[in-house]
């Protein structure tokens, strides 16, 4: 017989996740007319009965309730205190890197999003902080690039585009050790799969364009924290700063959280059904899914994973780069196109696409080669997936 009581239903610590993607940091309805959806509040300022005197609202850059309901459902069902909602991913990262001043080092992983190492390398290393791109498949390598100097630790698990698993638990051991923040990166799992913040992490970052709205319609970025001093610092840099998600959107993503364990659950079917048919066909050299067996950190992915997700990359036999854009110009179901994480499935080329940005001898000692294919694997039938990759494979 369960103990649980429905008086504490709203209360997230007693929700399962696939009652806190729908009920998580929520009014049970709207007050003021019984919305079972948070309105979209479509205005940039709130009247006041006296100077200061306001319902909690002020001007829509500081906070506007659309927003704010989004931020308490991703602080619940990230497991965080504080959740902050962004213009994009890269306007969230803009925030995080600007907790740092000049003299700090970051230390990330060397295979990340593109748009993330444009943002470190050409933007804010001019600003006097220094980086550091190193593998983290092993833990133990942090600890030649730690110095006083260094504030923060940038991972993102799985990676991409290969889908490298880093320890999280591991890294959280070290940053926690030395009185450095960690923030991960937790754009291709999600909450679903993974919780970075139960695993010691101090920040999680998300492009809600990608999995979170899940419907390819909205342009985003969140970061959850339960740190109650960071949550403050970020706030007032969301708030001066300004780079704020705006109420359609924050209500569209909001809608898609709301299904988010059943499309997770999905794409992360569909993309085993694909990894096992490239890994025996003839014209596929590499296979990085993190659920194969045969994947490097494939236990460290069981262990802090609930299943594998969506994202699939593969390299084809012969390193040719007119083969792969054979390939992706003869895909009938799969869309070439940039982004991932929505319904629909996608097929992209990270090194003239996500990935362009690094240069070329940094991107093939990543394993990002000519003939590498990253694939955002949708909630189709699986049977259309495997049968249109089939035929674009046997050009």
């Amino acid at each position: 017989m369960s103990t649980f009581s429905l008086k504490n239903f709203n209360k997230t610590n007693f929700m399962k996740f696939n009652s806190k993607v729908i009920h998580g940091g929520q009014k049970d309805i709207d007050p003021a007319y019984g919305a079972v959806m948070p309105p979209i509040y479509q205005t940039s300022t709130y009247a006041q009965a006296s100077p200061g005197q306001h319902k909690g609202f002020e001007y829509s850059r500081s906070a506007n309730p659309t927003r704010t309901a989004l931020e308490k459902a991703l602080a619940s069902i990230e497991n965080g205190t504080h959740g902050l909602v962004f213009s994009s991913g890269l306007a969230a990262i803009d925030a995080v890197m600007k907790l740092l001043k000049p003299g700090d080092e970051v230390i990330s992983t060397n295979d990340l999003y593109g748009g993330t190492y444009r943002l470190f390398n050409s933007i804010f290393k001019d600003f006097g902080i220094k980086f550091h791109f190193i593998g983290m498949s092993n833990p133990k390598t942090l600890a030649s690039y730690i110095n006083k100097n260094t504030k923060m630790i940038w991972v993102e698990t799985p990676t991409n585009p290969m889908m490298n698993i880093i320890d999280i638990k591991a890294i959280a051991e070290i940053t926690q050790k030395h009185h450095i923040n960690l923030v991960v990166d937790n754009t291709f799992a999600t909450a679903y799969l993974q919780h970075p913040l139960n695993l010691g992490a101090d920040i999680v970052m998300h492009s809600a364009t990608k999995y979170l709205g899940g419907h390819s319609d909205l342009v985003m970025g969140s970061l959850v924290t339960k740190d109650k001093q960071l949550a403050k610092k970020l706030s007032f840099i969301q708030n001066a700063s300004g780079a704020i998600a705006g109420p359609m959107d924050s209500f569209l993503a909001l809608r898609g959280i709301k299904t988010l364990h059943l499309r997770m659950q999905r794409h992360s079917e569909n993309a085993k059904a694909i990894a096992e048919f490239l890994v025996q066909h003839p014209s596929v050299n590499h296979v990085y899914w993190p659920g194969l067996t045969s994947h490097p950190n494939h236990d460290i992915a069981k262990r802090q994973m609930k299943d594998f997700g969506g994202m699939v990359s593969f390299s084809m036999k012969g390193d040719n780069l007119n083969d792969a854009i054979k390939f992706l110009e003869q895909l009938k179901v799969f869309t070439l196109a940039e982004s991932l994480g929505g319904v629909e499935s996608l097929a992209g080329h990270p090194a003239s696409m996500t990935h362009a940005s690094i240069p070329k001898p940094e991107r093939e000692k990543l394993g990002i080669v000519d003939s590498l294919i990253r694939l955002s694997v949708g909630i189709e039938d699986e049977t259309d997936l495997v049968a249109d990759l089939e035929q674009a494979l046997n050009f």
